[in-house]
């Protein structure tokens, strides 16, 4: 589906059906639900039927030929089509009404009677459907017997009042032992086939209205041959001035980026005398790609690696900000001349993490980010440090990430949930496809944290995105 929108596949279908079976769930109980109670709730209804047979008779049967029985046959095989009309007129009914004493209309008598002649046949089955076995009965009854009665006499009839059609009542209605409606079985069965299918269009329809990223799977949808470095939750560790794995270190979102760090080490071997360049970006603003890098970063750092964060994004510096260090001088002071990365790089949180902020914004940005001195000093920096990574500006905002993608290990997405959209995320990634800068792989951020952590409870309940570590702890010692 990520190649071609148009063609939604089998295998599309049950992706779509994985990342929405909840809605799909929820739907498909609530319609069977409803079909269920529905069923239970519907008063029964009974149907009995009597059985009418045509035939026709020439006033002078002893002197009929061929000729007159063909035309017999052909005018009762006329008459007969109009009787199922018939039945529910006045004439018939209401003789009916006052003969069983019913207290209805004839309008509401009509609605209970059916009336069908069956192919190639001078037969009539005379239905009525009611809420009393014994009335459907009886009424089925009346109304044949009164049909026949029209018929014999009175609408044929002639001088010597004998009509040519007789009806003969030949199936006397019988009282019907078991309702004929709700048909409970064949409800149900119909009913788990609508739920199946409403379950299966709503989740369609809900995937194509949702045009935002909403879990890892979307993002497989677009390119399934992106590697998933991890998934960091939406927490309230997220919004602090500190990284996690130094403020929260025994929490689960420590864990997260610890397990991204993991990741990224697999995906970039130990190179002799240099060191390896990442890359974060993301499609969009607000995606969280500042605040994963720094954190990303960290948990590096952590791990003994020299490591230099270097804020690339000259439109709207974060780093700083993020981390609650000086910002007004950086990298765009470096890249203008006015400064030297000994003035302005500054160690954090360990001997061997450094930071290179931003400085003031440039109006000029993709000129000093594609300078030679960029090249410089990022060649420097790598062998320096075991690991350089660059926070670049949003690809929808910019193209610099690309152009330092090109020289880097790889470019990471950071795809937020609920901000990155399908359609620019899968243009950035095809842009950057073809302009042959290798993708090293995404992070899902700002993923729901029941859906990731719901298992880890035990482990991590000591240090909540709450900070209510105490509470955890005394859980554990009490179970």
């Amino acid at each position: 589906m990520g190649r071609n929108e148009s063609i939604v596949t089998l295998a599309d279908m049950w992706i779509i059906l994985k990342k929405r079976r909840v809605t799909a769930l929820v739907t498909a109980f609530v319609v069977f639900g409803l079909v269920v109670i529905v069923t239970f709730l519907m008063p029964p209804k009974y149907t009995a039927t009597a059985e009418i047979f045509a035939s026709y008779a020439s006033k002078s049967e002893s002197s009929q030929t061929s000729a007159d029985m063909n035309s017999g046959t052909s005018y009762l095989s006329t008459q007969i089509k109009t009787y199922p009309s018939l039945v529910k007129t006045e004439a018939i009914l209401k003789p009916v009404i006052s003969d069983l004493n019913l207290d209805m209309t004839v309008e509401q008598l009509a609605d209970m009677v059916t009336a069908t002649n069956p192919t190639n046949t001078f037969m009539v089955d005379i239905s009525v459907e009611g809420g009393d076995p014994d009335q459907s009965a009886a009424i089925a009854n009346s109304v044949a017997n009164n049909l026949a009665r029209q018929i014999s006499s009175s609408l044929y009839s002639g001088d010597d009042d004998t009509s040519p059609i007789k009806l003969s009542v030949v199936q006397p209605a019988v009282v019907p032992q078991s309702p004929s409606t709700p048909k409970i079985p064949l409800y149900l069965v119909a009913g788990l086939v609508l739920a199946v299918v409403m379950a299966v269009a709503v989740a369609l329809i809900k995937d194509m209205v949702n045009t935002k990223i909403d879990s890892v799977d979307d993002v497989k949808e677009i390119d399934n041959g992106a590697a998933s470095l991890g998934s960091v939750p939406k927490s309230a560790f997220m919004t602090e001035q500190a990284v996690v794995v130094s403020a929260h270190p025994a929490s689960a979102e420590a864990e997260d980026f610890r397990r991204i760090r993991s990741n990224i080490s697999f995906l970039t071997p130990p190179q002799a005398g240099k060191g390896h360049l990442l890359i974060f970006t993301s499609a969009e603003p607000g995606e969280g790609k500042t605040t994963v890098a720094t954190n990303v970063a960290a948990a590096i750092a952590e791990e003994g690696k020299t490591v230099l964060l270097i804020d690339g994004d000259l439109r709207h510096p974060s780093v700083a900000r993020a981390l609650d260090i000086e910002g007004n001088v950086g990298l765009s002071h470096i890249l203008s001349a006015q400064a030297t990365p000994m003035d302005v790089v500054q160690p954090y949180w360990r001997p061997n993490f450094h930071i290179l902020p931003a400085g003031r914004r440039v109006a000029n940005a993709s000129i000093l980010l594609n300078s030679a001195i960029m090249l410089e000093l990022v060649e420097q920096a790598q062998k320096q440090y075991d690991y350089v990574i660059v926070d670049m500006t949003p690809m929808s905002v910019s193209n610099d990430a690309a152009v330092l993608g090109k020289i880097s290990d790889g470019v990471v997405m950071v795809v937020g949930r609920e901000v990155a959209d399908k359609r620019d995320l899968r243009s950035v990634l095809e842009s950057l496809t073809t302009t042959k800068v290798k993708i090293l792989g995404y992070i899902f951020n700002l993923a729901n944290p029941k859906k990731i952590h719901s298992k880890n409870y035990y482990y991590y309940a000591e240090e909540s995105s709450t900070g209510a570590h105490h509470a955890g702890t005394a859980k554990k010692r009490n179970s």
